[in-house]
């Protein structure tokens, strides 16, 4: 029993971790990371579609949070 509750608390962390306050910044992170495996495996060159998608995260994050603290 103890090995299954180790295995739940590391789930959560890491679904915690990765998830953080946000679940839109995570989804959009992780669409940008098969956007560019997709384009690399179309022969594509793919270095600026993550530092975008980053960029574009952290924008819609703090918009987000901004207008929630406005109310």
């Amino acid at each position: 029993m103890t090995a299954w509750r180790w295995l739940r608390a590391v789930v959560a962390f890491c679904v915690d971790f990765v998830v953080g306050d946000d679940w839109t910044v995570a989804a959009v992170i992780a669409v940008a990371l098969l956007g560019t495996w997709g384009l690399v495996e179309a022969g594509v060159a793919a270095w600026w579609l993550l530092p975008l998608a980053v960029l574009g995260a952290t924008v819609l994050g703090l918009r987000r949070a901004v207008l929630r603290e406005r109310g």
